[in-house]
């Protein structure tokens, strides 16, 4: 059987740091619904049976009807997919909540957080979703298949094998005790990490979050297609993120000033459809202002600067300015003395402080 897998595309969220950018946060809400639509048409051109949505299609406090009304629109363009919609923490099966309050398409099946089993011809497909924000026990691991005999999978949103206090509030599987019930396929979402194709016949996998939110998912983003037969996983990634989001350190050991350190953040050569981190690094021979260097970059690529550099400590100089920064390098100093601090302290605190004040 022929299946896509997606999760984690939360649709209509803010994109709070993009926003602060111009139009990058709508310009990126419409990627979102642009990898969608790329991902319904690859479903009709390759007639694919089913399709799985493992929790957080949408952002809950967000959404808008007309996006829902957008998704929906797409799903019956594909009627003879069936869909099957597990809720996540961003997109609770609560109450008044768009898979309540909504009419969907026929071919859409939204679980809720009772486990449920859905009974086709060859296939079983069972389902259990989040209805509330938070959720310590969906009972998954006491799941028992019915009919080995026939292909068994799990649709569900949570944390394989969570140890950390965070995740430990989504949903906690155990990897060893899923695999002991024995599903054909395990498709899930919440980590926003790709994680297939790790292992021999890998089976229980998550497809990454269909596009990058942010800086801390890079590379390529997309979904899973599977063809799946008795003992045997067959999957590939499928790209449909038009954007990536890199990070490119840059050394200004040799800059003497802002102004320079500007000219050169502009004539950056960076392919035309990622979205940048800069990382400053090097020693700095002047202070840097990065509200500043945002207001007059005009390389639009670039979404955020983070300064790693280390100062290079003219400190009698810079003590003698009547700025914040000079009246805290004075007081540090004095302080140093009093206590007899060493040249390295001195650089730590100063470079703390510093770093605040900027």
């Amino acid at each position: 059987m022929k299946f896509v897998h997606i999760a984690d595309i939360h649709l209509d969220t803010p994109f709070t740091l993009l926003s602060q950018k111009g139009d990058f946060g709508t310009i990126r809400r419409l990627d979102q619904r642009n990898a969608l639509k790329t991902m319904i048409e690859y479903i009709k051109q390759n007639q694919i049976p089913y399709l799985f949505i493992a929790g957080d299609l949408y952002e809950h406090n967000y959404i808008k009807k007309s996006t829902i009304e957008y998704i929906n629109d797409l799903f019956k363009t594909i009627p003879q997919t069936n869909i099957y919609i597990t809720p996540g923490n961003h997109d609770p099966y609560i109450k008044n909540s768009m898979y309540e309050s909504f009419e969907w398409s026929q071919n859409v099946k939204i679980f809720t957080s009772k486990i449920e089993k859905v009974e086709m011809p060859q296939v079983d497909i069972y389902g259990v979703g989040f209805d509330d924000f938070y959720c310590q026990d969906l009972g998954i691991e006491d799941i028992q298949i019915q009919n080995k005999n026939k292909i068994n999978i799990l649709v569900t949103h949570g944390s394989l094998n969570a140890s950390d206090k965070m995740q430990l509030q989504y949903n906690p599987i155990s990897k060893s005790k899923l695999q002991n019930i024995g599903f054909d396929y395990v498709a899930l979402g919440h980590i926003h990490k790709l994680d297939y194709n790790q292992e021999p016949n890998q089976n229980i996998v998550y497809p990454g979050s269909t596009i990058s939110m942010g800086f801390d998912e890079l590379g390529q983003h997309g979904f899973i297609e599977g063809n799946l037969q008795k003992g045997e996983v067959k999957l590939q990634f499928i790209p449909v993120d038009t954007k990536q989001f890199e990070e490119l350190e840059l050394d200004i050991t040799n800059q003497k000033d802002q102004e320079e350190l500007i000219e050169t953040l502009n004539h950056l050569s960076l392919k035309e459809n990622n979205l940048y981190k800069i990382i400053l690094t090097g020693i700095r021979n002047f202070e840097i202002e990065i509200n500043d260097i945002y207001k007059l970059i005009t390389n639009s690529n670039i979404i955020k600067i983070k300064n790693k550099t280390k100062l290079n400590y003219a400190l009698e100089q810079m003590q003698n300015n009547y700025t914040l920064k000079g009246i805290f390098i004075k007081q540090i100093m004095q302080e140093m003395q009093d206590n007899n601090y060493t040249q390295e302290e001195l650089e730590q605190i100063l470079e703390m402080g510093l770093s605040v004040l900027e």
